[in-house]
């Protein structure tokens, strides 16, 4: 209906689609809504995607920044980091994800292939948590590290040991990470 009446589909991405995932963002912290009514909300919101993806396409719009998302190396576990990309884009934020088992150099030449501002990483294992470490000291082994801005999560992952590895970010769930990348991307903006 917004399309046939020429509505700009940056508007309607803006005011419906992201305004609703900011609404089910909320209303997940609340804990008015669960995960299950959550990945409900990101399926229509993929829906509409697709559909307004024809009309996007060519036109431009302010971008708030790229995000490089990832299972660290030896984990295979992604449906925390699916809930967080599905929660960025939803922002307005182009996530590349990088998908389970990620190396730490993958890390490194697709963020700078993409020019991304901020690496996310995601572990569900104890065992494949130090591969987030690993992430990080490749980025300063090839004198990068400065150039981004590192966010871990995961269920086994805690503030004290993303500081133990030096990433600058810890967030506890998919909705603190998307909130927290997009204030991130829009202060490096100004």
């Amino acid at each position: 209906m917004a399309i046939t009446s020429n509505i700009n589909p940056f508007e309607i991405l803006n005011r419906a689609l992201i305004k609703a995932m900011e609404n089910i963002g909320e209303a997940i912290k609340k804990r008015e809504i669960f995960i299950p009514e959550m990945m409900i909300a990101a399926k229509a919101m993929n829906a509409g995607l697709e559909i307004l993806k024809p009309e996007l396409a060519g036109r431009s719009n302010d971008n708030i920044g790229k995000v490089v998302i990832g299972t660290v190396q030896g984990d295979l576990h992604d449906i925390g980091k699916n809930l967080v990309t599905i929660m960025m884009r939803g922002l307005g934020i182009e996530v590349i994800d990088l998908g389970v088992n990620v190396s730490p150099e993958m890390f490194v030449n697709k963020a700078e292939e993409a020019q991304a501002r901020i690496v996310c990483m995601s572990a569900l294992l104890t065992t494949t948590m130090t591969g987030m470490k690993e992430v990080i000291e490749e980025f300063k082994r090839r004198d990068i590290r400065q150039k981004y801005i590192f966010m871990v999560g995961g269920s086994p992952v805690t503030p004290a040991f993303a500081e133990e590895i030096n990433a600058d970010f810890y967030t506890p769930d998919a909705v603190s990470a998307a909130e927290l990348a997009k204030k991130l991307l829009i202060e490096m903006q100004s």
